[in-house]
This record gives C-alpha cells, sequence and structure tokens, in this order.
C-alpha cells in the first residue's frame, strides 16, 4: 500500500493541515480568552522560557520531596501564576502584544511581595489571622487586586466582577434585603481572611491547583510530546473510519480521548476539528452537524475518566473521597454521554446515505499499534496507581510521568529528547496559568460565602424556591450551573455552583457524589449550549457554518447528556452508589438501550423516517429505561418492541 495516500489525523505535514492549524489558532484568540497570549520574541521568550522550567521543577519536587508550609507553598504558586500572567497576558487588546510594558514588570515584582512577607512572618500572620495589623491589610489588598487583574486579562471580566460584587457584598451586609442580610465586616478582617487562612485566595481550589491539576496538566503535555495525541487520532481512523459515518466516529473517538487528557473543550475542538471538520464535510455532512460533532465531543472530554480535566481533582477534595472514587462515579454517566453522540452519528449516516472512507487510504490498526501502542502503558500505569497501589494521586501522577518518558524511549517513533522534555516542562507551567488564576479568584467568592454564611443561606433559598419538591430545585440547579457556565470558565463555575448548589441537594437526601456530579455536568454543557457556546462557535468557525445552529445541533448531539444527570440523582445506582455488581450491570444495559431510543426520537430515523407520534413515545420510554426500576424498565422495553416493529414493515 502507498504509504503517502494513508489518511492520518497529522496535520502538520500538509499544506491544508497548516492552514487549518492556523485559522484554529485565530479562533482560539479570538472566542478563547485564555489563548489571547502575547507572542515573545528573543532574549524575553527564552527567559520566559526559563521560568517556566523553573515553576514546573518547584512543583515536582514539592510533589516529590514534600512542599513548605501550607500557606507559603500555596502563596508560592499563586505568585509564580499571577507573574506567568502579567508576562504572558497583554492588559488590553491595545497593548503591545510583543513585549511587557513597565506596569506589568512592576506587577511580577509585586506578585512576590505576598509569599516574601509570608515566608518572613508566617507565625505572626497565623497568630493574627483574627485580628490583623496594617501590614497584613496592605499584602492582603495587595493580593487581591492582583488576582482580580490576572483574572480579567485571563479569563476575562466576568469573574472579576463576580468577585468585586461578593466582596461588596461583604462589607456592606447590613444593607442588604433581610434573606441575604449578614452583620456586615470591615475591609481589614475581610481582606485578611482572603490572605491568612485557607477559607480565601489560598483555600482548597489553590491547593488542588497547585498539585492535582498542576501535576496532571504537565503529564497530559509530556503524553502530547511523546505522540499520544497521533496515537489516538490514529487508532480512531484505523478502528472507525471505514465504518458508515466515519470521520463523524473517528471525531467522537478522538476528541474524547484529547479532552479527557487536555480538559480544554476549545482547545480540543481546535487540535482535533482542524482535520476532522473537512473530512466529515467531505463525506457529505453539513457544515453545522460537523461542527457540532466535534464541540460535543471536545466538551464530553471533561467528563470521561481517567483524567476528566481539573474540575474532578476539586471534586474530590471539597467531597475528600480519594480520586478514584470519582473516577467509578463518572464512568457509567460519560459511556451513556459518548454512546449517544455516536448513536446519532451512526443514524444521521444511515438516513443521509453516507460512507465511510475507502478502507485502503486507513491506517491500520495493528501497525498504529505495533508503532505506538505501547503509550497506552502509562495510561494502564496510572489507573494501577490510583486504584491498586495505595499511594496518593500525587506520587501517583509524578511517578507516571517518569513512566511516560522511559515508555517513550521503547521506539524511535515515539522517543523524547531532552528538548522534548524541557518543552513540555514549559508548556505544562503555560497551561496551568489559566486554571490556577481562576482558583485564586474564585477563592475571593468562597471566603466571602464563609465568612457571611452565604453558601448557607442560598442552599435555604433554592430549596424554598423549590419548594421542597426535587424536580424544581434541580431544575432550578441547572439553569444557575448554565447561566454562571456562560460567563465563567467551567471550573469556577463548578466550583461555584457546587459550594451553593450542591449543599441544597444534599439536603434533599441527594448523594453529596451525584448532587456534585450534576452541578459539574451543566458547568461543563454552558461550553455548547447558546447563546454563549465557545465550543460550537470554535466549530462553527472551522466549519464554515452558522455558529447558532451549530451550538443548537451540539444540543441536539449532547441530549443524552442533559438526561442523563437528572437520572443519576433519583438512581444513583448510574453512579455505582450503593449498589451490587449485578444491579450496575442491569442499570447500564437498561440506561444504554434508553440513549439509543433518544438517539432516535431526535433523529427522527431507524431503518426508516420514524412517525413524530411515535418519536414522543419512545422519548417517554426512554426516560423509563434510563430510570432503573421494573415498571420503568418494562415500559421501555414493550416501547423499545413496538418501535422495531413498526420500523421493519415501514422498512419493507
Amino acid at each position: 500500500m502507498d504509504e503517502k495516500k494513508v489518511i492520518s489525523l497529522d496535520t502538520d505535514n500538509s499544506a491544508e493541515g497548516k492552514a487549518m492549524q492556523e485559522q484554529g489558532e485565530k479562533i482560539m484568540k479570538k472566542l478563547d480568552k485564555e489563548s489571547a497570549t502575547r507572542t515573545l520574541t528573543g532574549g524575553l521568550k527564552k527567559a520566559f522560557f526559563f521560568l517556566c522550567i523553573l515553576v514546573s521543577c518547584y512543583h515536582l519536587y514539592c510533589a516529590a520531596f514534600g512542599s513548605p508550609l501550607v500557606l507559603v507553598h500555596r502563596s508560592i504558586h499563586v505568585a509564580f501564576m499571577l507573574a506567568m500572567t502579567f508576562i504572558m497576558y497583554p492588559m488590553c487588546a491595545k497593548s503591545d502584544h510583543a513585549k511587557p510594558s513597565i506596569l506589568d514588570w512592576i506587577l511580577v515584582v509585586l506578585s512576590f511581595a505576598a509569599p516574601i512577607y509570608m515566608s518572613t512572618d508566617y507565625l505572626g500572620i497565623v497568630e493574627r489571622a483574627g485580628n490583623a495589623n496594617q501590614t497584613d491589610m496592605i499584602m492582603a489588598t495587595l493580593l487581591t487586586v492582583l488576582v482580580l487583574e490576572a483574572s480579567r486579562r485571563v479569563s476575562g471580566n466576568t469573574l472579576s466582577i463576580l468577585s468585586i460584587i461578593f466582596i461588596l457584598y461583604g462589607l456592606y451586609g447590613r444593607s442588604m434585603p433581610s434573606l441575604f442580610m449578614h452583620r456586615g465586616y470591615d475591609w481589614l478582617s475581610l481582606s485578611n481572611h482572603f490572605f491568612a487562612n485557607t477559607e480565601g485566595i489560598y483555600g482548597t481550589s489553590v491547593d488542588v491547583a497547585a498539585s492535582y491539576i498542576f501535576l496532571f496538566i504537565l503529564f497530559g503535555c509530556v503524553m502530547q510530546k511523546c505522540g499520544m495525541g497521533q496515537f489516538f487520532n490514529d487508532i480512531a481512523l484505523a478502528l472507525a473510519g471505514h465504518t458508515k459515518g466515519g470521520p463523524a466516529k473517528v471525531s467522537v473517538i478522538a476528541s474524547g480521548f484529547l479532552g479527557s487528557i487536555n480538559g480544554s473543550a476549545v482547545a480540543n475542538v481546535v487540535t482535533t476539528g482542524a482535520f476532522t471538520i473537512p473530512l466529515m464535510k467531505k463525506t457529505g455532512y453539513s457544515k453545522e452537524f460537523a461542527g457540532a460533532v466535534e464541540s460535543a465531543a471536545s466538551v464530553g472530554g471533561q467528563l470521561l475518566p481517567p483524567i476528566m480535566g481539573a474540575a474532578a481533582f476539586i471534586m474530590a477534595e471539597m467531597l475528600s473521597v480519594k480520586y478514584s472514587q470519582i473516577i467509578v462515579w463518572a464512568a457509567i454517566p460519560a459511556l451513556l454521554y459518548y454512546l449517544g453522540i455516536i448513536i446519532q452519528v451512526q443514524l444521521r449516516a444511515s438516513k443521509d446515505g453516507l460512507v465511510g472512507l475507502p478502507k485502503d487510504q486507513l491506517p491500520k490498526a495493528g501497525e498504529v499499534m505495533k508503532k505506538q501502542g505501547h503509550l497506552l502503558l502509562p495510561v494502564i500505569f496510572l489507573l494501577y496507581m490510583l486504584f491498586f497501589s495505595g499511594t496518593t494521586v500525587i506520587y501517583s501522577a509524578v511517578l507516571t510521568i517518569v513512566v511516560t518518558i522511559a515508555v517513550s524511549m521503547l521506539r524511535k517513533e515515539t522517543r523524547m529528547t531532552p528538548q522534548d522534555f524541557l518543552d513540555a516542562l514549559a508548556l505544562g507551567a503555560k497551561q496551568t496559568v489559566s486554571v490556577a488564576i481562576a482558583c485564586a479568584c474564585v477563592g475571593i467568592i468562597i471566603g466571602v460565602s464563609s465568612k457571611t454564611g452565604f453558601g448557607l443561606t442560598m442552599a435555604n433559598t433554592i430549596i424554598s424556591l423549590g419548594d421542597t419538591s426535587l424536580i424544581f430545585t434541580l431544575i432550578f440547579t441547572m439553569i444557575t450551573c448554565m447561566i454562571l457556565g456562560m460567563g465563567l470558565p467551567s471550573i469556577p463555575a463548578y466550583i461555584i455552583t457546587a459550594s451553593i448548589a450542591a449543599p441544597a441537594l444534599s439536603k434533599l437526601g441527594i448523594a453529596p457524589g451525584a448532587a456534585h456530579m450534576f452541578s459539574f455536568y451543566y458547568a461543563m454543557f454552558a461550553n455548547l449550549t447558546p447563546p454563549v457556546a465557545l465550543a460550537s462557535f470554535a466549530a462553527a468557525g472551522l466549519s464554515g457554518g452558522d455558529p447558532m445552529k451549530t451550538g443548537i445541533a451540539s444540543v441536539k448531539l449532547a441530549i443524552a447528556g442533559f438526561i442523563v444527570p437528572f437520572m443519576f440523582v433519583y438512581s444513583p445506582q448510574l453512579m455505582l452508589i450503593n449498589t451490587t455488581l449485578l444491579q450496575g450491570l442491569w442499570v447500564t444495559v437498561t440506561a444504554c438501550v434508553g440513549v439509543f431510543m433518544i438517539a432516535v426520537a431526535v433523529e427522527g430515523y431507524f431503518m426508516a423516517p420514524v412517525a413524530i407520534w411515535l418519536r414522543a413515545i419512545i422519548a417517554i420510554g426512554a426516560l423509563g429505561l434510563m430510570n432503573p426500576g421494573i415498571e420503568t424498565d418494562a415500559i421501555g422495553v414493550a416501547l423499545l418492541g413496538l418501535l422495531v416493529f413498526l420500523q421493519k414493515q415501514k422498512a419493507k
């Protein structure tokens, strides 16, 4: 077989691929605030590269050999992230995009004031936590201002404005309506709460960013440098490229795997979609549907074990459970989500008469596994460490990074050079900045909530608005999560909603894991839900389709994901909570059949076009199968039989 004819998702070696990558980068910078960084040159670029390597080495050292005192370590982490932000991100669109200004350099220097002060007077700061002095207030004020400005540059205005609103709420609580009234705090007390304890800026979210998130982002960068992304792409082509609607299935598989590692929906759309979207269009899919497949699959990567992006680590910390437990909880819901997309892709291909790619132009699975299959060893090793070793997640991550580098040496095609390793260290530090700054800024909101009791007040309010009705409370929570997700990055959106809404859901008897996962799902789905759907808009930019139509098509493809959270709240067996293996297996099978019926109802096709009245009926049957229970399962199976019988007759 002529190797030049073999289709690959490696876009680096073709003019079309490079053009799509450049277009993707432009879309990223336009839509994703986190990607609008400076392009440094010359000596400044080298110096910043060295700083990034230094930051990664510091976090690796702390993970392997232990970190300084808690507040000192977190303050150093935040200082590094602040300094990198002011170097990487311009103050505004009109600022110099090649080098930082004098003001930026001043902010870089000021970023290290807090950790220096914390290191020199740690005991005094801790002892004065309830009775701060003027120096404490100056440092706390400086830290708060720096975090707000850094968040504005990285994530846009929304999170900073929301944090300022919470600060005003903390200061003027006596003037609030009776429902939200509190005693009110002066700035000395409030700012010191942000600075001198672990409930403010240096809270749980920053702790997770400085440990788990940093290491797993670094792990993802090392995996990418040794060719893991290319392996996922090629194996997806080999397995699914020749099937009906093959390019769309390749997009789903490759984007799911990559999204689980990099945790960024928009970056995933641009990376994988640069190839898969044109391929889907060539085989007959519409522009909007091609973009929708890519965006829905990319967003789902954050829901897919084993890595699931950054929010899953925060969930484990907030719930005080092992990260491996989060993986178990997330497994079946993620399976149902991707199954729903795959089935809709298959049905759409059948309805439109689309075919797969020529098999002789695709890579062979055996050859791909022979050349790159060893790259699965680090993932297997990570799962072993998380589930069976008994070691900490942090230590497991460090060891997995070492194993990944060692495994890459087994084949010439994947072997990492010293420069590759240095590039991975630098890239890991740079990719952590946006997450870490968001975690620091959301610490202000969490700090005010803990100081004023706002979280408890909101929980009681949500329950009262829902009138103790679980379904109304869930709907209200879903809307809140999605509204926050439209203006905030997914991580702070999840942290805020989980801090406020999850306690309300728990009060109504919902398992804490299900309550947090519910908030997590809808915070993620804001990326593809109009009117603000960054992942869908990025995919539309690549496909040339209408952004709003792409967003609506994305919602239709992800419909199973919108239903599943309600299902596992009512039936936590879907998350394998308080269930036996047999029950879990039965729930999985019936839910899978339910997802199939939902897909048929949405697409309106199964062997032949499905009548509108039958689509409505099988949608009801699908909900019955996705909600475990003898009666509901029986109704669902009966309606499935009716669907198969009628469609067979119609197909004849």
